[in-house]
């Protein structure tokens, strides 16, 4: 899967819970881990919805 879109992807989840681009609150390790759990959850169900995977990493990360 390629990072950049995943990155972006993560970024716009972000914009979904009324975050905007300067109140993201992410550092690029921030996006690396994120993009790392999304990876891994797609190799854990390969036929599950992108979108799903990364609202549930974003909602998971925004939560604890």
């Amino acid at each position: 899967m390629d990072k950049k879109l995943i990155h972006k992807m993560i970024r716009n989840c972000f914009y979904q819970y009324n975050h905007d681009l300067d109140s993201v609150p992410l550092s690029e390790r921030e996006y690396d881990d994120l993009y790392d759990k999304v990876s891994k959850a797609i190799e854990e169900d390969k036929n599950a919805d992108l979108h799903d995977l990364i609202n549930d990493v974003v909602y998971e990360y925004l939560s604890k």
